[in-house]
């Protein structure tokens, strides 16, 4: 039978400095990554949308490159490929970034994608009617009404591409799962190590899913009216 022995990663400071370390690792590049790839999904969920197939084309044929590769393939590429062929280097930290915010943007668009898709043509119609522009109608009506449909499609998006970032330690970034390898290669305990790393992810993805569930309805008030009525 086994014989647990957590205290073999308990009784070093500079273990649980690096589990700190790598927690907070993970959350500020989950989170970094998420703006700038949401940001770049809603320009590639309009132009996925144009009627010119000189837009609509390229970007769908990027969506489906991002989509059916893996992100570790990606992640390679960004951190080892794109010096290579543009002779720079900078941190692994921003090739990281730059990997998770593409990945996310694919899989973004697609979902918000759905959602303008989906949404009805009387909330155009009546912003219309108002006067509103063009980008006053998609900026103020659209989009704010697709995100509220597909709000709960996004979360879970976000949760699943959270749980991937263990990926990027492959480059030597020192988020959580590098932290759990630096401690089971120090203490040979991989098993206690890698249940402290699960425990840590769960609690993480709740954490994350209590922040979205509590500013659903204040980012989209509406809905409760809806759930009221």
């Amino acid at each position: 039978m086994h014989e647990f022995r957590f205290f073999e990663i308990w009784r070093e400071p500079e273990y649980i400095e690096r589990l700190v370390s790598g927690v907070i690792t993970s959350f500020w590049l989950t989170v970094l990554s998420s703006i700038f790839g949401f940001v770049l999904a809603v320009g590639l969920a309009v132009s996925r949308r144009s009627k010119l197939r000189a837009i609509s084309f390229p970007t769908a044929t990027y969506v489906e490159i991002i989509r059916n590769t893996p992100l570790i393939v990606q992640l390679f590429f960004v951190a080892f490929g794109l010096p290579m062929l543009f002779n720079y280097r900078w941190p692994f930290e921003l090739s990281a970034v730059l990997a998770l915010s593409l990945n996310f943007s694919a899989y973004y668009s697609e979902i918000i994608r759905a959602g303008l898709d989906n949404l009805g043509v009387g909330q155009s119609e009546s912003a219309t009617a108002l006067g509103l522009s063009k980008v006053q109608k998609f900026a103020l009506v659209e989009l704010p009404q697709s995100l509220s449909q597909v709000y709960p499609s996004l979360v879970s998006q976000f949760i699943f591409l959270f749980l991937t970032t263990g990926i990027i330690s492959e480059i030597g970034i020192e988020e959580l799962t590098w932290s759990g390898r630096f401690i089971a290669d120090r203490t040979f305990r991989d098993f206690e190590v890698y249940l402290v790393l699960t425990v840590l992810y769960v609690i993480l993805a709740m954490l994350f899913r209590f922040f979205f569930s509590f500013m659903e309805h204040r980012m989209f008030p509406w809905k409760r009216i809806e759930v009221t009525v």
